[in-house]
């Protein structure tokens, strides 16, 4: 099954799910941020989508500059923190039961669906 890890208010992620939706193939959402992922998901992902956790992390947000820029962190503690903090995750990400890819650009949904 493919799953978007989605976030409704994000345009990024809506794009990814155009994409999702005009390709017909079946595919279920999941808002990360209302259902988080615990922190064997993130490992499973980071694994898939070939990324250390520093490279899945959204650091310009206002939370990592505030609270985490400047220290440093283990890929344990990273993941702990993506967990605890879903909206520091990079958006969207799309998984296939083989890999995943970041959705920006969009064109890489496309690149792993055709």
């Amino acid at each position: 099954m493919i799953t978007i890890y989605h976030n409704t208010r994000c345009r990024k992620s809506r794009e990814g799910l155009e994409v999702l939706q005009s390709s017909g193939k079946e595919f279920e959402i999941r808002e990360y941020l209302k259902d988080p992922l615990s922190e064997e998901e993130i490992k499973q992902l980071l694994k898939k989508l070939g990324m250390a956790p520093m490279e899945l992390m959204r650091t310009e947000e206002k939370l990592w500059k505030e609270q985490y820029r400047n220290r440093d962190l283990s890929d344990a503690e990273l993941i702990q923190v993506m967990q605890q903090n879903p909206r520091l995750i990079q958006r969207p990400i799309v998984e296939t039961p083989e890999k995943a890819v970041v959705g920006r650009p969009a064109s890489n949904i496309s690149d792993l669906l055709f």
